[in-house]
C-alpha cells in the first residue's frame, strides 16, 4: 500500500521532496527538483543560511543568486530550519559531511544527528535517502535498526516495529557532485542507487527518476557505499602515482607535466592525471580512509591506500622544501620571508574550500617562520575551518602588492588570476600547477613544484 501510494506520488509530480543539509550536494539537488516543479522543503541547523535562501540570495559562489530567487519564487522550493516539517514530506534526502576524526577515522556525527531528528517525525510511507559518502554497511548497520525501531523512539504505546520496504523505504545514493564543471551538473551525471531491499531500490531509483539523466541500480545499499569509495580511491592513487613521478622527474629534470601532455597523446590505455600542492575537497582526501577503517574490522590491510594517502599528504610539505631550496639559490631565508600563496580553494573557480591544501601550506609556511598572506577572489575571508582559525583577509594583487613579497607560490590556479600581471610584478614565483606555462610564461623567476 505505502509503496504504491508512493510510486503514484512519484509518477504526478504530488511527491514532496526534503534535503537535509543544503550545502554544495543538497542545494543543487533540491533546486533540480524545484526547476522540475516538484516540491522542495530544505532543512538546515544552520540558521543563517535560512533566510539568504529565502529572500533568493546565495552562499555558494557557483550557484547563482538567480536560480535561487527563481526556485523560491515559484513556490517549489523552501528552506528551513525547524526540522517538526519532516513529516510534510515524502522522501528524505541526507546530503551531510562525512570528515575524518583526528586519528583518521570516520566520524559519523552528522549523520547520527540527522538519523536521531528523523526518527522523532518519520511516519509510514516515507524514503529516506544517504548521499553522503561513506563506508560500505553504513546505511544497513547504523541506519535500518534506529528507523525500525520508530514507534518505541517516539514513545508510542506497545510500539512495533516498522517493516524497511513496506512501512518505510531506505537507499543509499551517493552524490557525485563537481563544483563548477563546465561538462557535468547535479542533473546530467549518472546516478548510482541501492536499496535495502527491492521496493527500496524502486522507490528510490523513481525518484531520482524524477530529476537525473540516468540512474544506474545496483544490488544492495552496501554495493553502492562501495561505488562511491572505489571512484575516489581510483583518484586518490592516480593522483599520488603522478606527485612521486613529479618528484622523481624533478631530480632527474624532467618536466612532468610534459610528459603527461605527451603520454596522453596516447588513444588507449592512459588516462592523465595532474599533480599539485596535496589533496582538497570533501572526497579524495576523505573518502578512501573510510575503507581503510572498515578493512580493518575484516583483517584486511589496504596498503595501495594507505600509501597513496602517505603521498598526497606529503605534497605541501614537498612544496615548502622546494621554496626553501628556491630561496636559497637567491640567497635568501625563509625565516622572516614574505610569502604570497595564491588561491585558498581547493580547486580552480570555485569558493570551497574544504581540506585545501593552502590552509596546510600557510600553516607550514608560518612554522617556518615565513609571514603568510593569501589572494583569493573566490574567498575574501578565511573562514573558521575545523582545523584552523587563521583570521586572514585576502590581498589583492595590484603591481605594489606584489613586489613586497619573497616569494609568490601558485597554489589554486584560478582563470581569474592575470597571470602575465603577476609574472611581471612578481620576484620569485613557486608553481604547484604549471599554470604560468599553460599561459605560455617561462623566465628565470619562476620555478616549478
Amino acid at each position: 500500500m505505502y509503496k504504491q501510494n508512493l510510486l503514484k506520488k512519484i509518477e504526478d509530480k504530488s511527491v514532496v521532496i526534503g534535503i537535509i543539509g543544503l550545502g554544495y550536494v543538497g542545494l543543487p539537488l533540491g533546486l533540480e527538483f524545484a526547476e522540475k516543479e516538484v516540491h522542495v522543503i530544505g532543512f538546515d541547523v544552520d540558521e543563517k543560511k535560512i533566510p539568504i535562501l529565502m529572500s533568493g540570495k546565495t552562499y555558494i559562489k557557483h550557484i547563482p543568486a538567480e536560480r535561487i530567487a527563481k526556485a523560491v519564487n515559484s513556490g517549489y522550493f523552501q528552506a528551513t530550519s525547524d526540522f517538526s516539517h519532516l513529516p510534510e514530506v515524502d522522501a528524505i534526502l541526507i546530503a551531510v559531511p562525512t570528515p575524518l576524526d583526528e586519528h583518521r577515522e570516520p566520524d559519523m556525527k552528522y549523520i547520527v544527528s540527522s538519523v536521531d531528528i528523523i526518527k522523532k517525525y518519520l511516519r509510514k510511507g516515507q524514503l529516506v535517502t544517504l548521499e553522503s559518502t561513506t563506508y560500505p554497511g553504513t546505511t544497513r548497520e547504523l541506519m535500518l535498526p534506529e528507523f525500525e525501531n520508530t514507534e518505541k523512539y517516539q514513545g508510542k504505546e506497545n510500539p512495533t516495529k516498522y517493516v524497511v520496504g513496506k512501512d518505510f523505504f531506505l537507499a543509499f545514493s551517493p552524490e557525485r557532485e563537481d563544483p563548477n564543471n563546465p561538462n557535468y551538473n547535479t542533473a546530467t551525471i549518472p546516478k548510482v542507487v541501492g536499496g535495502v531491499t527491492e521496493n527500496c531500490l524502486e522507490v528510490a531509483s523513481k525518484v531520482y527518476d524524477l530529476v537525473i539523466v540516468k540512474t544506474v541500480k545496483v544490488s544492495s545499499a552496501e554495493a553502492a557505499e562501495a561505488t562511491k569509495i572505489v571512484e575516489n580511491v581510483f583518484r586518490s592513487i592516480n593522483i599520488a602515482l603522478v606527485n612521486e613521478l613529479k618528484m622523481v622527474f624533478d631530480k632527474m629534470g624532467i618536466d612532468i607535466w610534459e610528459v603527461i601532455e605527451a603520454a596522453k597523446t596516447k588513444p588507449f590505455g592512459f588516462t592523465p592525471f595532474y599533480p599539485g600542492p596535496g589533496l582538497g575537497g570533501h572526497c579524495i582526501p576523505i573518502d578512501p580512509f573510510y575503507l581503510t577503517w572498515k578493512a580493518r574490522e575484516f583483517e584486511v590491510n589496504t596498503k595501495f591506500i594507505e600509501l597513496a594517502g602517505e603521498i598526497n599528504t606529503f605534497q605541501p610539505y614537498y612544496v615548502v622544501q622546494n621554496a626553501l631550496e628556491v630561496m636559497n639559490l637567491h640567497e635568501k631565508s625563509l625565516k622572516n620571508a614574505k610569502v604570497l600563496i595564491l588561491g585558498a580553494a581547493y580547486k580552480k573557480n570555485v569558493d570551497d574550500m574544504r581540506e585545501s591544501p593552502s590552509l596546510k601550506l600557510i600553516e607550514i609556511f608560518r612554522e617556518k617562520g615565513s609571514i603568510v598572506d593569501y589572494s583569493d577572489p573566490y574567498i575574501p575571508v578565511l573562514p573558521k575551518t575545523r582545523k584552523y582559525d587563521f583570521n586572514m583577509n585576502s590581498v589583492e594583487l595590484s603591481a605594489e602588492n606584489l613586489s613586497k613579497y619573497d616569494l609568490v607560490v601558485l597554489s589554486t590556479d584560478h582563470d581569474d588570476f592575470d597571470y602575465s600581471f603577476i609574472h611581471e610584478h612578481s620576484k620569485i614565483i613557486l608553481d604547484t600547477r604549471n599554470a604560468f606555462g599553460k599561459h605560455g610564461l617561462k623566465s628565470e623567476k619562476i620555478y616549478k613544484s
